[in-house]
């Protein structure tokens, strides 16, 4: 039988129970700050560097999936209010072994993620205090953000909403500065106009496609605002809010800033690659000390990540064992929050950062490609239960509708068709293609596991 957390019912206010402790202010927060992640700071050099300025029609294609992927799953989550988001949907929709593949995909996911965004902070530290071991700051991190983890879900909100506040803060300043340098009335700076813009495509349609590949997965994280959304005061108005406004800010901060730095810098310079994009593109504008500070935002947006990952990833666990998917255990929840499972997701993200010492050329590496495609495969099980789930809330409680795919069901097949466009081009490419593998496997396993644990429960 679902429990509270997935039906929408409302909530309980008990100790066992997860609290609702977000505002809205932290919840519009959580929704902005989420989209400018460590992997738009750090990982769009590679792309700009194999598709040069076509990268922004790469990031423009993948922001239309994205923007569509994003309002399925705000119909599903206004609708139903879940700390399980996707995973519960996925239940409803299609069945428990759905809900068990999708959720536990990406539970690993995060607290891979967890890892990995602590190593690259700690690289930024060490860099600024050589000598000091990256070891100790990825295990200083993970205290802290555990800490703030188990204490009540208003902590975590508080953290994200000043993160998110400098992450949006330096941005849009950033494209401030960028656009009055493009117009040439910045002081000390001479307008390049479309001089590096000439060679569109240097790579071909190959360049491109490496370029999409990489902007799709610069996207991952927005899912965490549906997350959130289940311990706020109004999961509902929250959600829609933050999927309505979904669009102008993909737009702005992804495909506005790629505009503004393939303007500016030649795709082809070296810096690019090694300092960051956005840190290349302040130092060709020659402003002092911007480079550096750009690379306190860039800490801030890994931090950021941190914490949103062990959060996203104890409440899935948390679903989960309460949907009996999982064990009992990473359920328990005292003072509003699941502190088993915020402990599990710190210590397998911590595990994660060890093998990358141990074993970074077979384990840690084999784990890597496992996450590699992850996010696809839970966007296709958000549109699945999106064209399910539609038709079942228009005949049986249409007023649950507060947020509305557009153009349905058609959108939602275009969508599903780009996502298995995706898939053939990571198939073409020998870096993607270990990905998709490894993490098609995984995702075999998982559904095999699921449906057996689904069988075996239904003859109970």
């Amino acid at each position: 039988m679902p429990s509270s957390t997935t039906t929408g019912t409302p909530p309980s206010t008990d100790d066992t129970s997860l609290s609702h402790g977000l505002k809205q202010r932290h919840l519009s927060m959580i929704a902005l700050g989420g989209v400018i992640g460590a992997g738009l700071f750090v990982g769009s050099g590679a792309g700009i560097a194999a598709a040069g300025p076509s990268i922004v029609v790469a990031y423009a294609l993948s922001g239309v999936l994205v923007m569509l992927v994003m309002r399925m799953l705000g119909e599903m989550s206004a609708a139903y209010p879940s700390s399980g988001s996707f995973s519960a949907h996925a239940e409803r929709a299609i069945g428990p072994w759905a809900g068990f593949t999708a959720g536990w995909s990406f539970w690993v996911l995060l607290c891979t993620a967890v890892g990995l965004e602590g190593i690259g902070a700690a690289k930024i530290v060490s860099g600024w205090l050589p000598g000091t071991p990256e070891w100790a700051w990825v295990a200083l991190f993970m205290v802290v953000f555990c800490g703030t983890n188990l204490a009540a879900v208003k902590n975590f909100g508080e953290f994200e909403f000043w993160f998110a506040a400098l992450k949006v803060g330096a941005i849009t300043l950033f494209l401030v500065l960028g656009v009055l340098a493009i117009l040439g009335i910045l002081p000390g700076t001479d307008s390049p106009g479309a001089s590096h813009l000439t060679d569109f495509m240097p790579n071909g349609g190959e360049g491109l496609v490496i370029g999409l590949l990489a902007s799709v997965f610069a996207y991952g994280g927005l899912e965490t605002v549906t997350i959130a959304a289940a311990e706020s005061e109004n999961p509902v108005k929250g959600v829609a809010s933050a999927v309505r406004t979904a669009m102008w800010r993909i737009a702005l901060f992804y495909i506005g800033s790629m505009a503004v730095i393939v303007t500016l810098v030649p795709w082809d310079s070296a810096a690019v690659v090694e300092k960051g994009p956005y840190v290349a593109a302040l130092d060709e504008l020659g402003i002092p000390g911007a480079g550096r500070l750009m690379n306190v935002v860039v800490l801030v947006a890994l931090l950021s990540a941190m914490n949103a990952n062990i959060y996203g990833a104890s409440r899935i666990a948390y679903s989960l064992v309460d949907r009996g998917q999982g064990p009992k255990g990473l359920g328990r929840v005292s003072g509003g929050v699941p502190r088993i499972a915020v402990l599990a997701s710190s210590v397998f993200g911590f595990l994660c950062v060890l093998l990358s010492y141990w074993r970074p050329d077979d384990v840690f590496a084999w784990l890597l490609n496992m996450i590699g495609a992850v996010i696809l495969a839970v966007w296709i099980f958000i549109a699945v239960s999106q064209l399910r789930l539609r038709r079942r809330l228009e005949r049986e409680a249409p007023d649950k509708l507060a947020v509305r795919m557009w153009a349905f069901p058609w959108l939602t097949w275009v969508a599903l068709a780009g996502m298995a466009a995706v898939f053939v081009l990571m198939a073409r490419e020998p870096d993607t293609r270990v990905q998709l593998y490894s993490t098609g496997g995984m995702i075999l396993v998982l559904a095999a596991v699921g449906y057996a644990w689904q069988k075996a429960r239904a003859k109970q």
